[in-house]
């Protein structure tokens, strides 16, 4: 930008959701100027030189909060209630092929340097669950028996489900959206051979693959920082995989769906956070409930056991750590009675090193609050560590940067400046704006810990990685 005014600094700032005093510090500006820049905001041009630093800032920022940046000088210069919602949208009244059409045409074109004014179709409460369960309701007759997926088929099929096997491994692997484009090209690959088929059972499995590329994406998505994108993955892979017969798919998807709710954001000023945060808590609740009424029994304990942490999740998020327990118990019991040869192979990220490290995450949310949590919080997430698959650098580097924070929250802070040493390691081996997020979590709370050496070092070691982009 040429030209920066009070009100972008201001914008810039919040979409980096810093304090004055961090912004400050961040960009090379005395916060006395950074206040009279919030006070006066539009009525006031900055100095090229503090234009050049903010530049700076913004180049260094991660891609969601550039994202966020750009949708708040966008939420200035539009009318307010510009943006109209609505209560039965297209992506529940298409078919199934017009909906991939639309979203990989839009997704493959869109610059995502622009791709800010997107996050305006991020839908939550009555208008994304009305929706939905007005679809199923009209789905309940038309459902399709569960494909059976062994391999067989033409070699054609065979590959293309090879090769969504591959993609989802390697975002299991690393994170991050590097792939997405490849991804978002063979799912509109697959689309036109949906339209195409004329065999019921080669469209059933074709829109089988077509709802684990639109997951696979999803996740991506989500994982970059792009909710909308994400959300309307989400959305594909569950009526996808609902067509095409597969319970356990369509509540996966469904899982997905709830767990970007839990990890939403509020945006912008005047946000009541608390209200924010559990009121998608409870959409997260509605889509897990939603899934296991129209699942039932027919899916895998691996399959009820990854609900029933969603479900743990939203819980915590809701400050609520008896319910909490009750839905984690619930979770580990299902997954004591799991069979992994009865799991698709699609499901094998979510083995026990995933239960633990989920559920030790939301201890640490709770910990956040209320101290006494942390030590649990630390057992469950070094029992993830010992029981995580090699190079799951994502999966890794999100664990070790949990302990870390459990250390800090314990006061054991020579052991977390030991922990976040090992931590950077793996960070530096993943793009996920998820793990990016983490990093400045752990420096804030680091931040919080005094200046004793350990802390400082911590401190110091974090700092240039809350500075790069993921």
């Amino acid at each position: 930008m040429n030209v920066w005014t009070g009100a972008d600094a201001k914008d810039l700032r919040d979409a980096l959701r810093l304090s004055h005093n961090r912004f400050s510090v961040r960009a090379g500006i005395h916060i006395n100027t950074i206040k009279k820049w919030c006070t006066r905001g539009e009525t006031i041009t900055l100095l090229p030189e503090y234009a050049e630093r903010l530049n700076s800032v913004l180049a260094a920022a991660t891609p969601a909060q550039r994202a966020q940046f750009h949708r708040l000088q966008t939420k200035r210069a539009v009318a307010p209630g510009a943006l109209e919602l609505d209560d039965d949208p297209a992506i529940w009244k298409s078919t199934c092929e017009d909906v991939t059409d639309d979203l990989a045409r839009k997704d493959l074109l869109v610059d995502r340097r622009e791709a800010a004014t997107t996050l305006f179709g991020v839908v939550v409460g009555t208008y994304l669950l009305e929706p939905l369960e007005r679809w199923l309701r009209q789905q309940r007759d038309t459902a399709t028996p569960a494909p059976v997926i062994t391999g067989t088929g033409t070699q054609e099929l065979d590959e293309l489900e090879h090769a969504a096997r591959l993609f989802r491994e390697w975002d299991d692997k690393f994170g991050g959206g590097l792939r997405r484009k490849a991804v978002v090209g063979q799912l509109s690959e697959v689309n036109d051979m949906v339209t195409a088929a004329t065999s019921p059972a080669t469209r059933q499995r074709l829109g089988h693959i077509r709802a684990l590329l639109a997951e696979t994406a999803a996740t991506m998505s989500w994982d970059s920082g792009d909710q909308h994108t994400a959300q309307g993955y989400y959305m594909l892979s569950i009526r996808s995989a609902r067509e095409a017969g597969d319970p356990a798919l369509f509540a996966n998807g469904l899982a997905g769906l709830a767990r970007q709710m839990l990890t939403l954001e509020p945006e912008g000023d005047g946000v009541d956070r608390i209200a924010y945060t559990h009121a998608r808590a409870n959409d997260a609740l509605e889509l897990v409930r939603l899934a296991q009424d129209v699942v039932g029994r027919s899916i895998t304990p691996t399959t009820r056991a990854l609900l029933y942490t969603r479900e743990a999740w939203a819980y915590a998020k809701l400050g609520r750590p008896a319910a909490f327990h009750r839905a984690a118990d619930n979770a580990h019991a299902a997954f004591a009675k799991a069979r992994p040869d009865d799991d698709p192979y699609w499901l094998h990220y979510f083995d026990a090193a995933e239960l633990s490290g989920t559920l030790g995450g939301r201890l640490l949310e709770l910990a956040r609050k209320e101290a006494d949590f942390a030590d649990e919080a630390a057992e469950a997430i070094t029992s993830a560590i010992a029981l995580r698959r090699p190079e799951r650098w994502r999966s890794s580097a999100l664990d070790r940067l949990g302990i870390a924070e459990a250390r800090l929250i314990q006061g054991e802070y020579g052991e977390a400046r030991r922990l976040g040493e090992v931590a950077i390691q793996d960070v530096g081996k993943t793009s996920s704006h998820r793990v990016q997020a983490k990093v400045s979590e752990v420096y804030q709370r680091a931040a919080e810990c005094g200046d004793s050496r350990p802390v400082v070092e911590l401190r110091d070691m974090l700092h240039p990685l809350t500075l790069s982009p993921a």
